[in-house]
């Protein structure tokens, strides 16, 4: 009975530090050094995919495969993932991507009890599948649905399995505040940018480099 509660007492202590170097640890990690660098990008709706494929225009063909996350109710960004996926590729190579579905963690307007149910439920589909890709880097910029993704992104690390660089790029739109999956990315992501100097002022651990999309 005595070694049992010792073990419920140090298991949670020993998860919050590796929790804490896993998260400490991002800006000394350098993914691709030795070759692709492979990639999930989490499209949001609207806004959001627009704003991420810009993103992932600017980077470097090293950047490959290209892992995209869309939420099972966004109708539009396999359209425009598809669309900028041809026009981006070269003649005579095979595509380098693919687009995966999870349920979205929250929809607009939904109340804040229901999202943390269908948030739990987009981890419980986030979690085989960030395992299975076991991506270099996750890359987002705002929709809820990468809250879950990185959470398993995450749990790779804690667990020893792979350190997985979380890069988030506040949207253009937000001037003032940060947006509420910001708010909580900015605790655990390893690169955080804004857009606008008065985030940057607000939040030191951001990163402004002007307008990035």
């Amino acid at each position: 009975m005595f070694l049992f509660a010792v073990l419920a007492l140090l298991l949670p202590v020993l998860f919050i530090y590796r929790f804490y170097v896993v998260v400490k640890t991002g800006l000394r990690h350098q993914p691709g050094r030795k070759g692709s660098v492979s990639v999930l990008v989490v499209a949001g709706s609207g806004g959001h995919t627009t704003e991420i494929l810009r993103l992932v225009e600017s980077l470097p063909a090293a950047y490959a495969p290209r892992h995209y996350v869309i939420a099972d109710t966004d109708k539009m960004s396999e359209e425009k993932i598809c669309t900028f996926e041809s026009w981006k590729l070269q003649p005579d190579s095979q595509p380098q991507y693919t687009i995966c579905r999870i349920p979205r963690s929250r929809e607009v307007h939904q109340s804040w009890s229901s999202s943390v149910v269908s948030t739990l439920n987009a981890l419980r589909f986030s979690l085989p599948l960030v395992f299975r890709l076991r991506p270099d880097m996750v890359l987002c910029n705002g929709p809820g649905t990468c809250v879950p993704l990185c959470a398993a992104a995450l749990l790779l690390g804690i667990m020893g399995m792979k350190k997985v660089l979380i890069v988030y790029v506040e949207s253009i739109c937000r001037v003032h505040s940060l947006s509420l999956t910001g708010k909580i990315l900015y605790l655990l992501s390893d690169y955080f940018f804004v857009q606008w100097s008065s985030l940057r002022d607000k939040y030191p651990k951001s990163v402004f480099l002007g307008r990035i999309v």
